[in-house]
């Protein structure tokens, strides 16, 4: 049994060994200029020298290069709703405000509404806002943006709307 190993070990090795033998290669033109590579030598032929083997390639750094990391767009905040000089009309006094913050909304900022300059709310995770019991007349609104932190990272400009109720003295 031995022997028998042995045997078919030394017939898996031996063509290996003679396969990393140097091979000579030889070049020649054909009639039309055209290169013709062999094995065998022919009359006008060259002899090439390999330094190594063809098919193999050189290590390349698998590591990807470093990439620097995007400076991060500042938020841009601004109220979609209702819109600059814009007019409401409702005579229960309610408002509601919409707003809109770019980039992406991020979990963790807040958003506060200033009606006239005053907070109207505490800071909430949206920018939806249903005001009640408005009088009639001219309003500024802003909101104000809050990072984790509570710190303003931004404000929006300040938007005029006009809100119009029926009049206790003249409903019509």
């Amino acid at each position: 049994m031995n022997n028998v190993l042995f045997i078919l070990i030394l017939l898996l090795v031996v063509p290996t060994i003679n396969a990393q033998e140097t091979k000579k290669v030889f070049v020649t033109r054909d009639a039309n200029g055209v290169l013709v590579f062999s094995d065998s030598p022919q009359a006008g032929a060259e002899e090439l020298t390999l330094s190594s083997r063809a098919n193999i390639m050189a290590a390349t750094d698998p590591t990807l290069p470093l990439a620097k990391k995007p400076a991060a767009e500042p938020f841009k905040v601004e109220i979609v709703q209702p819109e600059e000089q814009g007019t409401v009309r409702d005579n229960t006094g309610s408002v509601y405000v919409s707003g809109k913050i770019s980039p992406m909304f991020e979990r963790g900022l807040m958003v506060r509404l200033l009606v006239d300059g005053k907070a109207q709310t505490e800071p909430q995770n949206n920018t939806v806002f249903i005001l009640r019991d408005i009088e009639r007349g001219e309003h500024k609104l802003q909101m104000e943006l809050f990072d984790k932190n509570g710190k303003i990272i931004a404000t929006s400009p300040v938007t005029t709307f006009y809100l119009h109720r029926a009049s206790v003295i003249s409903p019509n």
